[in-house]
C-alpha cells in the first residue's frame, strides 16, 4: 500500500485523512544541571503528546541540561550525563509513535555545540547545531559554544549510531507522511535577517521547529508573536516555537515558557505563561494547504529557483513514522463563517475595510468616465439595500447630492408587500431620487408575444417565467441609465455569481459597474447590519435595515399563496389586477418618496405587517451560510470535496461548539449527510452549470483574501467543463460522521 493509499483507509473523522498533522510543543519543568530529572520529564509529555495523535513534539533549547549552566557546560560529568539522558529518550521512542525534538549540549571534533536532536522508532535521526550565536545583552554564548556553521563533520557517532547525520542543513521526512518534512533551528537562529529556516522552507521543510529559550523581559511575548508569525507567513509553513519555563535559573533572568504553533501567520495555540508545572499544547497544522500555497503563489517558486545554489546542498533524511489511527476531531479552530470573523471589533473593523473598498471604487470609476448619475434597482431585499448604502457613501464622498442615484422598485408578480414597503422606506431614509415601476404589464406583454401559458391564465411559473421579469427590470434599468446618463450599479453577490443564482445577460447578472461582485451574502447581511449599528441613517432608517437582514433571502418571481390565488383572477385579456401599492407612480425625486413611504407605513417602518416572501432562495441552493463555507474552500484553497466536507461538519456539526457572531440570533447545525447533499448542489452547479455566466461578468473590486470570481482575476475557468472528479470524490464523503 502506497502512502497515499494508506492516508485513505484512515477513518474520515481522522484529521490525518485530510492532510493534516497534529504537532506538539511541550515545556517541561526542570532542574539545572539534572540531566535525569529533565529526561524523565520530556519524556513523560513526549508519551502524552503521542497518546494525544501528535507526530512532532519539540522541547526547549538545551532542555536536558538546562540553558542557563553557563560555564557548567564545559564539565565534562555534566555532557556525559546529557548523552545519557539522550540515550534515554532515544530508548523511549521506540513505542511511542512520534518524533521528539530535544534539546542539548554535545562534543564533536573537540568543541562544543548547543544542538537539537530528532528522536523517534528508537533511533537518533539526525542532529542540527545552533547556528547563530547570541553574544551581546544578557547573552554569552560565544563563551561555551561554536557555531554549526564551523563544523566539519556532516555525521557523528552517538547513541550507539555511527552515522548520524549532522549539521544545519538537514530536512527530515516522514515516508508515511509525505507532506511532513521537519526542519530545526534553534532560538536566535530565527532573530537574524535571514533565518536558516528560510532556505529549508524554499528546499522543501513544511514544519519548522525552534528549540529556544528565551528569557522574558517586557514585551519580549508580543514581539515574539510578531517573529513567529509573520516569519511562519513569508515562509509558507507550520511553525513550533519552545522556550525555556519554571526550573530555569533566575540569577539574573526570568523565563516565561511560552510555547507557540503558527501556521502561515495564523496563531494555532498558545501556551500559558509562567506556569508552575509542565505543560504541552497542540494543534493540527494543515499540511496540504501548505503545499497548496506554495504551489499557487509563484513568487515562492522563483525564489527557490534564485537560491537554487544554496538549495541543493540540503540533506533529507527518512525516517518511518506510524499513522496515528487513533486520532479523531480537529485539534484547530474552523470558522463557521470564513467571511465573517466572530469577533465583534474584527468584524467591526472587517466591514468597515470592506465598505470603504467598495466605496473607492465606484469613486473611482464614476471620476474617470465623468458620469454622475447611478440607477439601481431596489428590492427590498439585502444585495440591493447595501449597494445602494455603498452609493450614498460614494455621492457624499464625490460631494454629490443623493438625488443623484436614481432608484427604482419594480415589483412584479410575487412581490410581496414587505420588500417593496422596505424598498421604498430604504429610499427615503437614504434621500435618493426614488421611482416606482410596475413590471407586469410589460412582463405580461412578453409573455403573450413569446406564447407563453401564463398568458392563457395556466399557473405555469418556470424559468421563462422567471427570467422575463428579471429581464425586464435590467432592461428598464439600462434604458433609465441611457435616458439620465448614468450607468447602472450592480447589485448580485459573490454567492449568487459561484452558484450561478442569476439570470444571464439581460438579467441581475449585468450592470455597467457591481460593487458586490466579491462580496458573499454572509458578509453582506452582516454589512448591513453594521450600517445599522452606526445609526448613520438615523433610528428609522436603522429600523428598516434591521428589518431587511431578517427578511427571508428570496428572487420573488414566482408567486405563493394570496399573490398566485390574486393572479388567477386577473381579466380575461391576461391584465394583472392593480398594483397592491398606494404609491403614486409618476413621482420622482426625494421629496416625493419620503412623502409616498410617510403615507403608507408606520412612523417606525421596522417591518410591515405582510409576512415574509413565499419563494426562498435557500430551499432551491441550498443554506447560503453553508454554502458560502464551502465556496471559501473551494475557490480559495482549491481543496477536495470530502475535505471541504470535513471541515464543514467539524464548523457545523454542533452549535454548540466554536464560537458565534455575537449578532446573529439563529444558530444552526448540520448533519455529515446534510452537508454532502448541499455541497453536491454546490459543486454541480459550481463546476458544471454556471461558469459560462462568470467568463463575462461586468467589473467590480475585489474586497478579500477569499477570491473572487472575475475572469480577469482569481477565477479563469472553462465555461465547457465537467464536474465529474468533484462529484465522485464527493462520494468518499460517508452519510455519518
Amino acid at each position: 500500500m502506497t502512502p497515499s493509499e494508506a492516508i485513505a483507509s484512515l477513518p474520515f473523522s481522522n484529521p490525518y485523512r485530510h492532510g493534516f498533522a497534529r504537532l506538539a510543543v511541550g515545556v517541561p519543568r526542570n532542574r539545572v544541571a539534572d540531566p535525569v530529572f529533565n529526561a524523565a520529564e520530556t519524556i513523560r509529555l513526549y508519551r502524552e503528546a503521542a497518546a494525544g495523535g501528535a507526530v512532532v513534539v519539540a522541547f526547549p533549547e538545551l532542555g536536558l541540561s538546562a540553558y542557563t549552566c553557563d560555564d557548567l557546560f564545559h564539565q565534562a560529568a555534566l555532557l556525559e550525563a546529557c548523552e545519557a539522558a539522550l540515550q534515554a529518550v532515544v530508548d523511549a521512542s521506540l513505542d511511542i509513535p512520534a518524533v521528539a525534538v530535544v534539546g542539548l549540549p554535545l562534543r564533536v571534533e573537540h568543541r562544543l555545540f548547543n544542538c537539537a536532536a530528532l528522536v523517534a522508532g528508537g533511533r537518533l535521526l539526525g542532529v542540527q547545531p545552533k547556528t547563530y550565536l547570541p553574544n551581546y545583552g544578557e547573552f554569552y554564548e560565544a563563551r561555551q559554544f561554536d557555531s554549526g556553521t564551523s563544523a566539519l563533520a556532516t555525521t557523528i557517532a552517538l547513541c550507539g549510531q555511527g552515522d548520524v547525520p549532522f549539521g544545519s542543513d538537514l530536512i527530515f521526512h516522514a515516508r508515511q507522511l509525505p507532506l511532513l518534512k521537519i526542519h530545526v533551528e534553534i532560538c536566535e537562529d530565527v532573530w537574524v535577517p535571514i533565518p536558516p529556516s528560510s532556505y529549508a522552507a524554499l528546499a522543501g521543510a513544511t514544519v519548522l521547529v525552534n528549540l529556544s529559550a528565551s528569557n522574558i523581559t517586557i514585551g519580549k511575548s508580543s514581539y515574539r508573536h510578531q517573529l513567529v508569525g509573520l516569519h511562519s507567513a513569508r515562509c509558507l509553513s507550520a511553525y513550533l516555537y519552545s522556550s525555556a519555563g519554571i526550573g530555569e535559573s533566575t540569577t539574573d533572568l526570568a523565563w516565561d515558557g511560552q510555547a507557540l504553533i503558527y501556521e502561515s501567520g495564523e496563531l494555532l495555540a498558545e501556551s500559558e505563561r509562567f506556569s508552575d508545572a509542565s505543560h504541552l499544547i497542540s494543534a493540527d497544522a494543515d499540511l496540504e494547504r501548505l503545499s497548496r500555497e506554495r504551489m499557487r503563489q509563484g513568487t515562492f517558486g522563483d525564489s527557490v529557483q534564485k537560491h537554487r545554489g544554496a538549495l541543493q546542498g540540503f540533506r533529507t533524511v527518512g525516517f518511518d513514522l506510524p499513522l496515528p489511527h487513533h486520532a479523531t476531531g480537529l485539534q484547530r479552530r474552523v470558522e463557521r463563517f470564513p467571511y465573517v470573523p466572530s469577533n465583534a471589533a474584527t468584524r467591526d473593523e472587517r466591514c468597515r475595510e470592506v465598505f470603504n473598498i467598495q466605496v473607492q471604487s465606484l469613486v473611482q470609476r464614476l471620476e474617470a468616465t465623468g458620469i454622475q448619475k447611478v440607477v439601481i434597482g431596489v428590492s427590498g431585499g439585502l444585495d440591493s439595500t447595501h449597494a445602494l448604502l455603498v452609493l450614498a457613501r460614494a455621492m457624499d464622498r464625490l460631494q454629490l447630492p443623493r438625488a443623484n442615484i436614481l432608484g427604482f422598485t419594480m415589483p412584479g408578480f410575487a412581490t410581496s408587500g414587505r420588500t417593496l414597503a422596505q424598498s421604498h422606506a430604504l429610499m427615503a431614509a437614504i434621500g435618493c431620487t426614488a421611482r416606482e415601476i410596475d413590471i407586469r404589464p410589460s412582463c405580461t406583454q412578453m409573455l403573450q408575444d413569446i406564447g407563453h401559458p401564463f398568458h392563457d391564465g395556466r399557473p405555469v411559473y418556470d424559468i421563462t417565467f422567471e427570467n422575463v421579469q428579471a429581464g425586464e427590470r435590467t432592461s428598464h434599468l439600462f434604458r433609465l441609465a441611457n435616458f439620465h446618463n448614468g450607468i447602472v450599479a450592480g447589485t448580485g453577490d459573490l454567492s449568487e455569481l459561484a452558484l450561478g443564482w442569476c439570470t444571464y445577460g439581460v438579467g441581475d447578472h449585468m450592470s455597467h459597474y457591481n460593487v458586490n461582485a466579491s462580496v458573499p451574502k454572509t458578509l453582506i447581511k452582516h454589512l448591513v447590519g453594521w450600517v445599522a449599528q452606526q445609526d448613520v441613517l438615523g433610528a428609522e432608517g436603522s429600523a428598516v435595515l434591521r428589518a431587511i437582514v431578517e427578511t427571508e433571502v428570496s428572487p420573488e418571481l414566482v408567486p405563493h399563496g394570496d399573490l398566485a390565488d390574486a393572479l388567477q383572477a386577473r381579466s380575461p385579456a391576461g391584465r394583472p389586477a392593480a398594483p397592491a401599492s398606494s404609491y403614486q407612480k409618476n413621482s420622482i425625486g426625494p421629496d416625493a418618496a419620503q412623502a409616498d413611504a410617510s403615507d403608507t407605513l408606520p412612523a417606525a417602518a421596522a417591518a410591515p405587517a405582510s409576512g415574509q416572501p413565499g419563494q426562498k432562495t435557500e430551499d432551491t441552493i441550498g443554506p447560503y451560510e453553508l454554502q458560502d463555507f464551502h465556496l471559501y474552500y473551494v475557490l480559495r484553497y482549491g481543496y477536495r470535496p470530502s475535505k471541504v466536507a470535513f471541515l464543514a461538519h467539524t464548523a457545523w456539526g454542533d452549535r454548540r461548539t466554536g464560537t458565534w457572531p455575537d449578532d446573529l440570533p439563529a444558530h444552526n447545525q448540520y448533519t455529515l449527510a446534510e452537508i454532502k447533499k448541499h455541497l453536491g448542489t454546490f459543486l454541480w452547479r459550481f463546476f458544471k452549470t454556471s461558469q459560462f455566466k462568470r467568463s463575462c461578468v461586468p467589473n467590480g473590486p475585489k474586497v478579500g483574501s477569499g477570491g473572487s470570481l472575475s475572469p480577469r482575476g482569481d477565477w479563469r475557468a472553462p465555461s465547457d467543463s465537467e464536474a465529474v472528479v468533484w462529484m465522485e470524490e464527493l462520494k468518499r464523503v460517508p452519510e455519518e460522521g
